[in-house]
C-alpha cells in the first residue's frame, strides 16, 4: 500500500511539473524600471552622465551611484564656476531616487568666493536627468 501511494505521489508530482514547462518562455522586460547590473538604475546613471558630460568628471562610481564633477567655467561667464554631485539613491527609476547638489563660486578680487545656488537650478538639473532617463527607458521599450 505504501508503495502504491509513493508511485501515485510521484505521478501526481510529475504531472504537476509537466504543466509548468511550456515552450513559451516569458519575455524579459528590457525596459524595466529596476535595472541593477551596475548597482543603480542604469537609465538614471546614463542620463546623469549624458547631462553632465560637458563638465570635467572627478569621480564616477556606478556601484554607489555617485558622479562628481570638477569646477566648470562657462566661457560666456568666466567670472563664475559650478561643481556638481549627482547621487542615485535607488535601483528604481523614480524622481526621489535622484539627488543633485551644486556648488557655485564667483570671482571677486582675483579669488574664487562661494556664492549661493538658486534652488531652481538644482531642480532644473534633476528634471533634465529624469526626462532623459525616461526617454532612454522609452527607447528601450520601443527599440
Amino acid at each position: 500500500m505504501a508503495g502504491t501511494f509513493r508511485i501515485l505521489s510521484v505521478i501526481a508530482l510529475a504531472a504537476a511539473l509537466a504543466g509548468c514547462g511550456g515552450r513559451e518562455r516569458p519575455q524579459a522586460d528590457l525596459a524595466a524600471s529596476r535595472v541593477t547590473t551596475i548597482g543603480v538604475n542604469s537609465y538614471l546613471w546614463r542620463a546623469s552622465l549624458d547631462t553632465v558630460s560637458f563638465m570635467p568628471l572627478v569621480q564616477t562610481d556606478s556601484a554607489g551611484g555617485v558622479i562628481v564633477t570638477d569646477w566648470y567655467v562657462n566661457p560666456q561667464t568666466p567670472s563664475e564656476r559650478m561643481k556638481l554631485t549627482v547621487t542615485i539613491l535607488d535601483q528604481d527609476l523614480r524622481a526621489d531616487a535622484l539627488r543633485v547638489a551644486a556648488s557655485r563660486q564667483t570671482m571677486a578680487n582675483g579669488q574664487w568666493v562661494d556664492a549661493p545656488v538658486q534652488a531652481a537650478t538644482v531642480q532644473k538639473l534633476e528634471n533634465i536627468i529624469l526626462t532623459r532617463a525616461r526617454d532612454l527607458r522609452r527607447s528601450a521599450v520601443t527599440g
